[in-house]
Order: structure tokens, then C-alpha cells, then sequence
């Protein structure tokens, strides 16, 4: 069986990368290159997104003539409001609302802004057109074999399912006629997702520093706004941005980047 094939009410997790946008373009190419009428495509956005994940979400949208939900996290009710390529958060708003709002910062054993400014917006978007219950369509290949046996018990994974790599991906792109705007480097995506994602290995968020200081400004300011870190085993990142200017030792470089809902 077609593991890309839908016969029920489906949410695609578009995360902006190029995992799942492949993963969408087999759902397309399962039903002749159109959407099944029981599936939304939906993305999920932060505010802290790099422009280029919000580029290619759209370009998404026009080159396979897919419509896509764009959602983002809200305080009041509805809890999510939907926005557009134009109307989307570029500056962490959403992100900066929930922690005001918690009046606590997420970190790696709390990560609430994964369900906060993800899962909960796309179960009462469902809801709201009619659809207590769906199936989610998540990005994980099959040499992701953590993420598959974390994540398989709420989460479908046709990639996984398919026997998709990380090769097989990027073989797409590679041959496509367009493409997401981001280095795919070391076999990551450093500026996938969140830019500096506190679940990124800490020389992954030390390169991204150092090449784009701008980017811990946000996250720095949020870490003071609360008199905290995103991270209690790393510096915050007014120090961070300190150490960068000179620096290029300060965390192992094998330390891992772990994956979440967020996909890549």
C-alpha cells in the first residue's frame, strides 16, 4: 500500500523545510498531482523563521498550486489566527506573546512552544472546520530512527514508511527548478526551523552567531525579559554573542542537534 496515499481527514506538517515539502510532493504525486479533499497542508509559523523558510513556503504554494494554511499562536480566543506569506510574523511575535504570556521560557525538557505554537494551533484549526479527529502527516525518514520511534505513536510517517533518506531529498532538490534558500551544510539545515532553536547543537547555534550576530538579539532579549535561559547548561546569549566575536571553541563539536514536531 501507498503509504502517501489518504483516506481520511489529514493534516500534511509543513515545517518550511525541504523534508517535508518532499514529503508533500508525494502525497501530491499519490492523487495525480492534486490535494485530497480530506487534507490540509498547514505551516505553522513562529516569527522566527529564517524570510527564506517564508519564501519558499510561498513558492510552495504557486509552483504546485497547493494552498496551504499559514497558522500562528494567539493569546486570546481562538488561540490561533491564520496569516498569509504577506501578513506572517517575521520578527518572533507570536514566539515573544506565548513566553510574555507563560512568563517562563521554554527549554529542553519544557518545550512548550512546540505545542503551544505548533500542535495546539493546527488541532483548533481542524476543529474549527469540523474535525475533532485527523491524522498527521510528519516529515521523519527512515534514517531518522529515533525521531520515527518517538514520534510513530501520534504521528504518521510515510517517509519513514517508504524507506526515504536524507540523500533521496536532497537528490530532489538538487534536479527541482526551485529550491529553499538555506545552506544545507554538515547534513543539517542550520538555519532550519526556529533560527536558534535551543535544541540545536550549541556549535551549530555558536557558527550561526558568529556568521549572524543580529539573529541572538531577539532570543537574548527574551532571556532578559524573563531573568532566565533557554538553556541552563549553555551561556545566554548576550554572552554568547560576546564569546563569537573571538571565539570559535566554546561547545563540543559533536554535540548533537535534536529534532522535535518542528521537523526540518
Amino acid at each position: 500500500m501507498n503509504p502517501f496515499i489518504i483516506k481520511e481527514p489529514t493534516v500534511i506538517s509543513f515545517s518550511g523545510g525541504r523534508t517535508s515539502a518532499y514529503m508533500l510532493w508525494r502525497v501530491l504525486q499519490a492523487h495525480d498531482m492534486s490535494l485530497p479533499s480530506d487534507a490540509k497542508v498547514i505551516f505553522c509559523n513562529t516569527g522566527k523563521e529564517h524570510e527564506a523558510t517564508l519564501d519558499f513556503v510561498r513558492d510552495i504554494e504557486k509552483q504546485w498550486n497547493v494552498p496551504i494554511v499559514w497558522l500562528e499562536y494567539l493569546k486570546e480566543q481562538p488561540k490561533f489566527k491564520i496569516v498569509n506569506y504577506d501578513t506572517a510574523s517575521r520578527d518572533g511575535e507570536p514566539f515573544a506573546e506565548l513566553i510574555t504570556n507563560k512568563q517562563f521560557l521554554p527549554n529542553s525538557v519544557m518545550r512548550f512552544c512546540t505545542t503551544e505554537l505548533k500542535i495546539h494551533p493546527i488541532t483548533r484549526y481542524m476543529a474549527s472546520i469540523g474535525h475533532e479527529e485527523f491524522q498527521t502527516f510528519a516529515g521523519i525518514r527512515a534514517d531518522e530512527p529515533r525521531r520515527v520511534v518517538k514520534l510513530r505513536e501520534t504521528l504518521q510517517a510515510p517517509l519513514a514508511t517508504a524507506g526515504v533518506r536524507q540523500a533521496d531529498v536532497q537528490a530532489f532538490w538538487k534536479s527541482n527548478s526551485f529550491d529553499l534558500g538555506i545552506e544545507f551544510r554538515d547534513k543539517v539545515t542550520p538555519l532550519g526551523n526556529c533560527d536558534l532553536c535551543f535544541m540545536k547543537g550549541g556549535n551549530q547555534l555558536m557558527s550561526i552567531i558568529q556568521r549572524e550576530p543580529n539573529r541572538a538579539i531577539w532570543w537574548a532579549e527574551q532571556e532578559k525579559k524573563i531573568g532566565g535561559r533557554f538553556s541552563k547548561d549553555r551561556p545566554d546569549h548576550t554572552q554568547m554573542m560576546e564569546f563569537g566575536k573571538n571565539q570559535t571553541d566554546m561547545f563540543d563539536q559533536n554535540e548533537e542537534t535534536i529534532a522535535c514536531f518542528c521537523g526540518n
